[in-house]
């Protein structure tokens, strides 16, 4: 198949811009970062503290306009779908949605109950999380085409194929998502995997097995939470173990339920997408000729800009808010109920049966992270052992399903997924990662 020079030209321009803002790790400030990650860390040091109010007046405005379409005229939106499917809402999401902008008003305010406003709850979704997720979304919401759109995916994928595949059961495309997320931020690896799936690049399992086990902490979020816990002198040793525990745990996660009973089907609305049809010659002829198809299908910058904008307005209008809801309720949980510490007393008990040092301290912090990633660690904060600290903050990043953040996204995504999969998942992922992180530790830190 012949293509243009023009396509051509595309295809490796493009390509290499999207490697070098989303996948390649560079030194800057004194740490490894990606330049999306420097752009961020420059949007979030000018305005400082002002994010959260930013986005608390632009979560009001987006709210009246859900309330308009949602209780006074579910047709406002008839001939723009999109927008339909952001603004018309049954009433689970719309309920979130307003409790999650009320309780941004409250915190910002300082008005409300201090079970929401407290920096251990509210505070820590608004000033912490938020910033952070605002602004890396933003970002990817308007420059994810240039990784996705222009072959790429396609290009790495069809490498990749042969070991991903038969490992975890899905595409070697899938491996940008998960580079995405290392380098990068989790939040926007499961944003690239959500809408690959509903463009018809991933099936349900596909998705579901991407997201749930690939969706990683990034380095320098990793380093925080290893220097917030007091263990920066085993970052290396830490980090990899964390990416020991992942890759091994994924392995088992995708063949046992509930994630290998999700069906092998496309999302309905677009259908299968993906191109693997093969062609003559080398494995390196059909990578190109893949991925020039793609860029030369690919739309135009118009269309990309008309898309970043919707996907923002999504982000900002409707993520954004249900995150808010659900990681502060999941803090109120976890700050002001003694919820955590019942859960806890089975893993205390085997903490203390493998001689974990200050297994009564630490056993909370190993479960509570289904709540948020950071709490973990500020349980662990206070611990003396290094070797439980270095466990705890492991198995914090091992987790992965945070309802503060993974959760919020893959429940707001067209993945078909419910609270109680979610929960079903962080129990195995921790009972799967346990022993690993265990032998590592004492390999790497000791008793």
């Amino acid at each position: 198949m012949h293509f243009s020079r023009e396509t051509k030209i595309k295809t490796w321009t493009v390509s290499t811009i999207a490697l070098l803002l989303f996948i390649v790790p560079v030194y800057f400030n004194g740490q490894w970062t990606i330049i999306l990650g420097i752009f961020a860390d420059y949007i979030l040091t000018g305005l400082e503290g002002a994010i959260p109010t930013i986005i608390t007046i632009i979560m009001s405005f987006f709210l009246l306009v859900t309330i308009y379409g949602t209780l006074i005229n579910r047709n406002s939106f008839k001939n723009a779908p999109k927008m339909r499917d952001i603004f018309v809402l049954d009433w689970l999401w719309f309920t979130l949605r307003v409790l999650g902008t009320l309780f941004a008003i409250m915190t910002v305010t300082g008005f409300g109950p201090a079970a929401i406003t407290s920096d251990l709850t509210g505070g820590t979704m608004m000033n912490s999380l938020v910033p952070i997720l605002a602004t890396w979304l933003l970002l990817a919401a308007f420059l994810m085409p240039l990784l996705m759109n222009f072959g790429l995916m396609e290009f790495i994928g069809t490498f990749l194929e042969p070991v991903i595949r038969p490992l975890y059961r899905v595409p070697g495309r899938s491996s940008i998502d998960a580079l995405a997320s290392w380098m990068g931020s989790s939040p926007v690896g499961v944003m690239i995997t959500t809408q690959q799936y509903e463009r018809g690049f991933y099936t349900k399992r596909e998705a579901m097995n991407i997201a749930t086990n690939f969706s990683v902490l990034s380095i320098p979020f990793s380093l925080v939470i290893a220097t917030f816990i007091g263990i920066e002198q085993y970052f290396l040793q830490f980090y990899l173990t964390m990416a020991i525990a992942c890759i091994l745990t994924a392995l088992v996660m995708v063949r046992i339920p509930p994630l290998s009973r999700k069906e092998d089907t496309y999302y309905e609305v677009t259908g299968k997408q993906i191109d693997d049809r093969s062609t003559e010659g080398t494995m390196l002829k059909t990578a190109t000729t893949r991925a020039y198809r793609r860029a030369d299908e690919s739309d135009g910058a118009k269309s990309i800009a008309r898309d970043g904008t919707v996907n923002v307005i999504d982000i900002y209008g409707g993520l954004i808010p249900v995150v808010i809801a659900i990681g502060t309720l999941a803090l109120i949980v976890a700050e002001y109920t003694p919820v955590f510490t019942y859960l806890s007393y089975p893993v205390q008990l085997v903490l203390t049966l493998i001689n974990v040092p200050e297994a009564a301290a630490a056993a909370p912090a190993f479960i509570i992270g289904v709540t948020d990633m950071f709490l973990p660690s500020v349980i662990g904060s206070g611990i003396e052992s290094d070797f439980t600290k270095f466990m705890i903050a492991v198995m914090s990043l091992t987790q992965i399903i945070y309802f503060s953040e993974v959760g919020a996204l893959l429940l707001k995504s067209k993945i078909p997924v419910s609270v109680w999969e979610l929960v079903a998942i962080f129990i195995l992922r921790t009972i799967i990662s346990f022993p690993i992180i265990y032998v590592l530790a004492l390999l790497f830190v000791g008793l």
